[in-house]
């Protein structure tokens, strides 16, 4: 069975929103896009961490936070304590139904809050991320054809929305990690694990400038390793699987599978499905093509299907050499490869996680 999702309780046609955006200098890129959130949102409160910033950002903030009143927060740490322990300070602070954490590069436009949010109640979900665009947008995998939104395993701190109750049971972002992909992969993880989905929609759209990066390319780095062995020894290997059902199999009968590797998406685990012509289209059909943003349909040529699954999974290896074969059903062997595992392991794998 699919883990149930976290219901979301009670109607909210409105649900209340804070905004908390972790201000570290770039006074002029920082106004402009403060200027647009209340343009933009005005129905939300600013949650705006100065996270010790010089005299020349300090003294903008404060003529900023002034006049709007009660709809602002201001928050002032003495000294640069880090990105995400920012976040952390705004996000002790928020009491809305929704917290959205937005970085200064961003540019927000008409109707941005109001899709995010319908998205979000609409799915349940307990993380959401917009489309990005702009030079400074964060790379992202593209939604399927006719679908406004989709589960997802890659977000960003660019912007990101999250449901109040599901932070104040989960606590903050873990603030051993690094500020990128291992600290929101953890946060995706645990969200997960109290059954909130972490989705992205098309019904919201920002505009990203280029974020300027501070520090040493080393300290980075050396923060990243330390923080994906973090990630590795709380929640493992996340594996790159190439399924092969075979060309009998009926597309009812694999109702079971696909939920399995959606279980294993959520997980973090990515996956490429070799489907023959109909099979593809039934997967369309039932939208089993727009689950996940981790797993990918491949459809397997009509003409010589063989030689066009040797030559797709081979193209695979060389771009993924760790990519696992499955056979999708027992009987079925993978052809070519003689390395391919039964489905039976791949399903033991992500039930123990």
């Amino acid at each position: 069975m699919l883990s149930p999702y976290h219901e979301f309780m009670g109607s909210m046609p409105s649900p209340t929103v804070d905004i908390i955006v972790p201000v570290w200098n770039c006074p002029f890129e920082t106004r402009a896009c403060l200027a647009a959130l209340v343009e933009h949102s005005p129905e939300a409160r600013l949650i705006i961490v100065d996270n010790g910033s010089s005299r020349e950002t300090e003294l903008m903030l404060e003529e900023f936070s002034e006049p709007i009143g009660e709809q602002g927060l201001f928050i002032k740490s003495e000294r640069n304590v880090g990105m995400i322990p920012a976040i952390n300070m705004g996000l002790a602070r928020s009491d809305s139904d929704f917290a959205v954490v937005l970085r200064p590069h961003v540019q927000v436009t008409s109707g941005w809050l109001s899709g995010l949010m319908d998205a979000a109640q609409s799915s349940n979900a307990g993380i959401l991320t917009p489309l990005f665009a702009g030079k400074g947008a964060p790379r992202s995998a593209p939604l399927v054809n006719g679908s406004s939104l989709m589960d997802t395993f890659d977000i960003s701190f660019t912007t990101l929305a999250l449901r109040g109750e599901m932070h104040m049971l989960l606590g903050g972002f873990d603030e051993s990690m690094d500020g990128g992909q291992w600290c929101l992969r953890d946060y995706v993880r645990r969200a997960w694990s109290r059954g909130y989905r972490t989705c992205v929609t098309s019904a919201s759209l920002v505009v990203c400038g280029n974020e300027i990066v501070f520090g040493s390319d080393e300290r980075r780095q050396q923060q990243s390793q330390a923080s994906r062995a973090g990630y590795l020894e709380r929640w493992g290997v996340g594996r790159q699987y190439c399924i092969y059902f075979g060309p009998e199999v009926d597309t009812a009968s694999l109702a079971s599978c696909m939920e399995t590797v959606l279980e294993g998406a959520r997980q973090g685990h990515r996956f490429t499905l070799l489907l023959h012509r109909r099979q593809f289209s039934d997967f369309k059909r039932t939208g089993w093509n727009a689950m996940h943003q981790s797993i990918g349909l491949s459809c397997v040529s009509f003409l010589l299907p063989q030689r066009d699954i040797l030559r797709k999974f081979a193209a695979l290896k060389a771009a993924i050499p760790d990519i696992i074969p499955v056979r999708g059903v027992e009987a079925n062997s993978f052809p070519g490869v003689e390395t391919s595992i039964p489905f039976s392991e791949v399903a033991s794998a992500i039930g123990g996680n």
